[in-house]
């Protein structure tokens, strides 16, 4: 399969392009070119234009910012099939936060000049993006709630679930970062996490994450 195709079957993933018929995501993936990062190397910074959309062919793009004393937020994390950039690349404004590759990386590069002209000959991709931005706004509500009012092991527990979703059932993450993610300190995810150990959920090694029992912890995620 050529890298266009691939790109192509990337956005026919995302809601944003699903409606999309085979020729005008090929049209769209014909616009994409290819860029290789290494490890910790960053794709943009906060305040950099916004312009191109990306779409993740291999590897994982963590999505940062600054924190108020000095440390990293992770917000997200990109894995092979994920798109990204959609506001900057639509609004031309300047980026909202970092962007670094967590492990060596390859990205279906979209500009905006080449999207843009796209959207204006196809009004329905449009509508599409509208929804997308709104399914955004829902997810960061989500988010919100979860913070305030879900107790730690339903946050520990969606929070896997979803990484799970995009990386498999070996996560590579540190607890460090987890608990960035989730709004608790580290000795409180460790905690929970080695609880979860000994029930068979999980094991734990230097980095990484392996989900040893997705029923169990999905679960938890659902508060059951």
């Amino acid at each position: 399969m050529s890298k266009q195709a691939e790109f192509a079957v990337i956005l026919k993933m995302n809601p944003m392009f699903a409606d999309l018929g085979a020729d005008e995501l090929q049209r769209i993936s014909g616009l994409c070119h290819t860029e290789q990062l290494g490890v910790g190397e960053m794709l943009f910074q906060k305040g950099d234009p916004g312009d191109a959309l990306y779409g993740v062919r291999r590897g994982q793009i963590r999505i940062e910012t600054g924190a108020s004393d000095g440390s990293r937020l992770t917000l997200n994390f990109m894995g092979p099939g994920d798109l990204f950039g959609e506001v900057a690349v639509l609004d031309g404004q300047s980026r909202t936060a970092d962007a670094a590759a967590g492990e060596p990386s390859e990205l279906f590069v979209l500009r905006r000049e080449d999207f843009l002209a796209f959207l204006e000959r196809e009004p329905k991709v449009a509508i599409k993006i509208i929804m997308l931005l709104c399914q955004r706004i829902r997810w960061q509500s989500e988010r919100m709630e979860e913070s305030v009012l879900q107790p730690l092991p339903v946050r520990l527990a969606r929070r896997l679930c979803a990484l799970s979703d995009d990386f498999g059932s070996e996560v590579h993450i540190s607890q460090e970062q987890l608990g960035i993610f989730v709004g608790a300190a580290r000795e409180s995810v460790n905690r929970q996490l080695q609880l979860w150990r000994k029930d068979g959920i999980l094991d734990l090694q230097r980095g990484r994450i392996l989900l040893q029992n997705m029923t169990k912890l999905t679960a938890v995620a659902r508060n059951d």
